[in-house]
């Protein structure tokens, strides 16, 4: 016995190291002083344990100094710092910079890709980026036209570069990409052009593409075991990516995947979540269109899928699902288990056991939603998991050149990719949330490869009967599934947050505002405005023994699109024009770092 275990120990030491290949980004992401990945660490968690800035000092926070990128458009994303290095990014053209923060940020190299403009019109919402990747002594950049380049980090030579997708037809990128063993995980966008969403595996050493894995299709393609791939518990069964779809709809379906990614290396799982089906006339598409508007559990080697969770069965709103998955270890009926929490567009924030897939808790987290009525819950029911649609608020149930008004939140979601935060401190997620309605008119629209495939009008508006505003920070407990504390913002929170274990969670407004507020209470403490609107993330690192925080301002994304790319029809933006339209009274275009600092 004294043996087998040995052996099983010794077993378990080796899988464990071969589950960390990529021990030098893991040992990047556990050092505070650096933020070695956009989303903080694999598990989404967007918590730094600095602290030397905190809720009793922030309020004397100054600016340090500031840098302008040199593009006028949405930045989202944020900067990372590994060593004394600052990685810098853009939105289209994508220019990458690397900073000497040693010395007063000199640029250490510039490395400015040629793209052809045609790309930026095939890009649905702005044309953003969610920031570059570091991993292996090498920076990822996944460029708007779809080409993955891996740079040398100490010169900004192109180490390779290999080519996603194809915008021709639609398939651009917006999103970061996930390092993690030996391999970089890439998505795609372009759900609004009637692409098929996908993954993929490339080789970090050598940009060979070891796996892809599609949204919907054949289980060959949508790598699901018929019988060990579960939703809910049971398998999917053999033909899950095909036969809730109407003929060959299905190779046009969308499920993009343009989010963010986290991963668990013990249990050598990633997740992400996939995008609306296309085309957003849902009368075009009958059935369940699995697995667009799903939560993705997948093995890191081989991209074979774990388990799945589709939220919005035949969605009808275009509620993508590609909001973060924020992974914890919580107490539940006081038993530790190894949460997901993902607050979805849909307005429903599920929290799910993310070894097994268990649904655990799904509540609204804002109370203007009112496109269903809750998740059925009951695992015995027939339609467990699923929302109850109110039909008076179903685009499919009042069918094509119909207008249905008043819904609840609008297609931009009660939130949308810009991340939130969790503190292990308090236990507290920190939401960036929209408080936007919406009229919703589908339309029956032809397919076009490089066209857009979207079929519905949208106009978008303040939740009513509300505090007037569009937008709310709040405070969420996952386990309960209930507000803690709510801060209401005039325009839509666009920014990511940070939690740190000084007490304070930062984040930014779309007029332009930093804001620090007390983790415990939701007390402002600090505020200072930015040249131009944020829609980009707070970071923190330390440099030379003093911590410092930066934030990305640069107006745009979905919400700011009519300021960026000079719309004035408000229903273009897919909609979001005239609800925004009110912006451009609070700030102008930009594209600058601000970093700060306490006092010496």
């Amino acid at each position: 016995m004294k043996k087998l275990l040995a052996l099983t120990s010794t077993l378990a030491f080796c899988s464990a190291g071969m589950a960390y290949a990529n021990d030098g980004l893991i040992e990047d992401m556990n050092d505070p002083n650096q933020w070695a990945i956009q989303t903080g660490d694999y598990k989404n968690q967007r918590y730094s344990k600095l602290d030397s800035i905190n809720k009793e000092n922030v309020g004397d926070l100054q600016v340090a100094w500031t840098m302008s990128t040199g593009v006028l458009r949405g930045h989202e994303g944020s900067p990372l710092v590994i060593g004394d290095t600052m990685y810098l990014h853009t939105p289209f053209p994508n220019i990458v910079y690397a900073l000497d923060l040693t010395d007063g940020g000199k640029i250490k190299w510039k490395y400015e890709p040629k793209q052809d403009p045609d790309v930026i019109p095939v890009m649905c919402c702005d044309t953003v980026n969610r920031g570059v990747a570091y991993a292996e002594g090498k920076v990822f950049l996944h460029q708007a036209d779809t080409t993955v380049v891996a740079l040398d980090a100490e010169t900004g030579e192109v180490v390779w570069s290999k080519v996603n997708g194809d915008p021709s037809k639609g398939e651009t990128n917006t999103a970061t990409v996930l390092p993690v063993k030996d391999k970089i995980i890439v998505g795609i966008s372009g759900g609004e052009f009637g692409v098929r969403g996908h993954v993929t595996a490339y080789n970090i050493e050598t940009g060979e593409q070891e796996w892809r894995a599609y949204s919907m299709g054949p289980d060959s393609d949508i790598l699901m075991d018929p019988e060990n791939t579960t939703h809910l518990g049971e398998p999917v069964g053999a033909d899950s990516g095909t036969n809730t779809w109407e003929g060959d709809q299905w190779q046009i379906g969308g499920g993009t995947t343009w989010g963010w990614y986290a991963a668990d290396m013990d249990e050598n799982l990633f997740y992400y979540g996939t995008g609306n089906p296309s085309t957003w006339n849902p009368a075009q598409r009958p059935g369940d269109n699995r697995w667009s508007m799903t939560i993705m559990a997948r093995d890191i080697d081989t991209g074979m899928a774990k388990w799945v969770y589709q939220m919005t069965p035949h969605d009808e709103w275009d509620y993508d699902g590609v909001n973060e998955m924020i992974l914890t270890e919580q107490e539940i009926d006081g038993e530790e288990r190894k949460l997901l929490t993902h607050f979805d567009r849909n307005g429903i924030a599920y929290t799910m056991d993310r070894v097994s897939g268990e649904l655990l808790v799904a509540e609204k987290y804002d109370p203007a939603v009112n496109w269903t009525t809750g998740v059925d819950m009951d695992p015995d029911s027939d339609t467990y998991g699923r929302p109850e649609v109110v039909a008076q608020y179903s685009t499919e149930q009042n069918g094509e050149d119909v207008n249905s008004t008043g819904i609840c939140p609008a297609a931009l979601g009660t939130k949308d990719q810009q991340p939130a935060a969790y503190s292990p401190d308090t236990q507290t997620f920190y939401v960036p949330t929209n408080h936007v309605c919406m009229d919703y008119e589908p339309f029956r629209v032809a397919y076009a490869a490089g066209q857009p495939y979207v079929g519905a009008t949208l106009a978008m508006y303040p939740a009513p009967d509300s505090h007037g505003g569009m937008g709310n920070f709040i405070a969420w407990d996952n386990i309960n599934g209930e507000i803690k504390w709510s801060i209401p913002e005039q325009f839509s929170v666009w920014s990511g947050a940070l939690a740190t274990a000084g007490g304070v969670v930062f984040y930014g407004t779309l007029e332009g505002y930093l804001k620090a507020i007390d983790a415990e209470t939701g007390d402002e403490l600090y505020s200072f405005k930015t040249p131009s609107g944020i829609i980009g993330n707070v970071m923190t690192y330390t440099s030379e023994g003093k911590q410092y925080v930066g934030i990305l301002s640069g107006v745009g994304g979905w919400a700011g699109i009519g300021l960026a790319a000079g719309l004035t029809n408000p229903n273009d933006g897919l909609g979001a024009v005239g609800g925004y339209a009110a912006l451009s009274d609070y700030t102008a275009l930009g594209g600058q770092l601000t970093v700060f600092t306490l006092p010496d």
